[in-house]
């Protein structure tokens, strides 16, 4: 009996891998994020400033890049298991030793082996997400998993930095996040399974079973357009979160307690998003989701790059900008890599969309910012980011629809 008809659904795993993914998401949110609303007092501690703030947002971005590129296609090879069980490991380890730098440079290394090991765990958990999910599910399964990382990374930690930072050195915060990871990484261990590419092939539409090598993922139309549409997300994504704390501190001069809620709305923005549009796009499509995203985050980003100093009309805006930003990334890394390739090449295409994404989009944009934010005002984050936002737009329409249940509206 096929893997996805109801009777032999097991439904408990599901839940199970879908929860431990999105758990493992949330700490990398944390790991990855959590350093930016701390930036002012580690700014003054180890005399940086915010081109360093841009080196290290980008040193962390490029690194991560470089490995998810890679490591998705490990994955393909060797299994998702392996690869996440290392990756939870290493990225808490070294989020533990984030506390130990002196300076910028250890800073940059320690930073540089947090965005390989996150690299590596991104898309492997992504297609372990799809995998574990009933077709029909897909997109809802992954947006629960991707909320995570926001939540965590962009809403809960920002609050609680801080206010963390008004108790303890920011060095301590750091180990928050070491035995958690550790956790899920061993339970993910006694979990997961691995299953064969004849089960993979319910996930996409692309039901060849056959090995394929790396560059064959270049072959399939979607791809390179999700190349374009993820460098645009991240360009928008990564700059805004990388300099909002600096913009709403030194331009609108908030406080760090009311740039920490202000902030802490990216997170939670996102997160709704990403429990919702989603799963939409499972019955409507893909595109017609991130059509609605990509215009909604155009319209309420520039409505907060005009916006006062008023906390509560910030929060607003920017919440409601990222729960439109979310879901475009989501949709892209996710349902439109997985079920535009064959099972062999699915780890593989996310991770390449991811990886691109974030050298270029992710590790070369925050330095631009950084440079244009220090020579031409820190305000200059909004056009950079608007200009990604309106390629992305151009680029959704030479897509093509891989939703499941659409495919199956057309073909009827």
């Amino acid at each position: 009996m096929k893997p996805h008809q109801d009777k032999s659904w097991d439904a408990s795993y599901e839940w199970k891998v879908v929860l431990l993914m999105a758990l493992g998401y949330g700490l990398l949110g944390i790991d990855r994020f959590m350093i930016l609303p701390m930036f002012p007092s580690i700014m003054k501690d180890l005399h940086l400033d915010y081109k360093d703030l841009g080196l290290i947002t980008g040193v962390l971005a490029v690194a991560w890049g470089f490995s998810a590129m890679f490591a998705g296609n490990l994955s393909d090879r060797v299994g998702a298991k392996k690869v996440l069980v290392i990756s939870l490991t290493v990225f808490s380890l070294m989020a533990g030793f984030s506390g130990l730098a002196g300076g910028l440079m250890s800073l940059l290394v320690i930073l540089a082996l947090i965005g390989f090991s996150e690299g590596a765990f991104t898309p492997a958990s992504i297609v372990t997400t799809l995998n574990a999910s009933k077709p029909k599910r897909q997109g809802r399964n992954l947006g629960m998993q991707q909320a995570l990382l926001p939540i965590m990374g962009l809403g809960v930690a920002p609050i609680f930095v801080t206010q963390l930072l008004q108790l303890v050195e920011w060095r301590w915060i750091f180990l928050g996040v070491l035995l958690p990871g550790l956790m899920v990484a061993f339970l993910t261990w006694k979990v997961l399974r691995q299953p064969t590419l004849a089960e993979m092939a319910a996930h996409t539409n692309i039901h060849d079973t056959s090995k394929h090598k790396w560059s064959d993922v270049f072959k399939y139309h979607n791809i390179p357009l999700n190349v374009i549409c993820m460098l645009c997300w991240l360009n928008t994504l990564i700059a805004l979160s990388a300099f909002l704390p600096s913009y709403l501190t030194d331009h609108l001069g908030l406080s760090l307690p009311q740039m920490g809620f202000v902030l802490s709305s990216i997170g939670f923005g996102s997160g709704v998003g990403a429990f919702i549009l989603p799963g939409l796009s499972d019955r409507i499509g893909r595109k017609p989701v991130m059509f609605i995203s990509v215009i909604g985050a155009i319209l309420f980003i520039w409505t907060l790059s005009r916006a006062e100093a008023n906390p509560p009309v910030l929060f607003g805006l920017l919440f409601i900008a990222s729960s439109f930003m979310v879901t475009l990334s989501t949709i892209t890394v996710g349902p439109l890599c997985a079920e535009s390739v064959p099972p062999a090449l699915m780890s593989t295409a996310s991770g390449l969309v991811i990886g691109v994404a974030e050298i270029f989009g992710g590790g070369v944009s925050p330095v631009i910012a950084g440079y244009s934010a220090q020579h031409f005002g820190i305000e200059t984050i909004f056009t950079i980011s608007l200009v990604g936002l309106l390629i992305g737009l151009v680029t959704i329409f030479f897509l093509k629809e891989t939703a499941l249940a659409r495919q199956k509206l057309i073909l009827q």
